[in-house]
């Protein structure tokens, strides 16, 4: 009887760390639908554990493959609702915090932070250096790629910027990587551009001459 009654226990104790290990994933991931890999969310989580440990302050990402407005709601509308929807998400989280949000259909991307936070962290500077490219890459990487590294690679600068005015260093830190990889993804654009121009140059002086 003990061994049964030992073993009940034990599958209890199981179940609750299975279950708190899952609560613990999800406490900065608060919505994802299935387009961040595991890996990912993984490599999220340490940063968010030791952001929350090291800076005091909580990250967290809100991601969505869409809002379902649909084609019909636009322009004042469209950016009314994202706000008011947005507002209910930061009525939960836990001051100060730094919320990066996306929704994929209505190809929304945003970051808001508490006040504590605001002069700490450029929105634009993260989402233009480290998100906006990876998400609008012309490649052969599927969306699910796409956002896992995106989202992943917003989310480490947030962390790094934090840490670095607090002058504390992050175990959990991917350091230069995630620059790196949107300069390379810029630099791949303007080169894209540049050949373009000389090519259409190059058509264009050929069919003067020809005349």
């Amino acid at each position: 009887m003990k061994t049964i009654k030992n073993l009940r226990i034990g599958v209890i104790f199981s179940l609750l760390f299975f279950l708190s290990q899952n609560i613990l994933a999800n406490e900065f991931i608060l919505s994802d639908d299935g387009l961040i890999d595991p890996r990912a969310q993984e490599k999220i989580t340490e940063i968010g554990l030791e952001s929350k440990e090291k800076l005091g302050v909580n990250i967290y990402l809100y991601v969505k493959s869409t809002y379902g407005l649909g084609d019909k709601v636009k322009g004042k509308d469209k950016i009314i609702y994202l706000k008011n929807h947005e507002s209910k998400v930061l009525e939960s989280l836990k001051k100060p915090y730094a919320l990066m949000t996306m929704s994929i259909d209505e190809q929304h991307v945003n970051l808001l932070v508490s006040k504590s936070l605001e002069k700490i962290i450029d929105k634009d500077d993260i989402l233009d250096g480290y998100v906006v490219p990876l998400l609008a890459s012309k490649d052969k990487n599927t969306l699910y790629a796409k956002v896992s590294a995106a989202t992943l690679n917003g989310y480490a600068a947030i962390a790094d910027i934090i840490a670095e005015d607090k002058k504390i260093k992050l175990e959990s830190s991917i350091g230069s990587q995630g620059k790196i990889a949107s300069t390379i993804w810029r630099v791949m654009m303007y080169t894209l551009v540049v050949i373009g121009l000389l090519v259409y140059t190059f058509v264009v002086l050929r069919e003067k001459r020809r005349k």
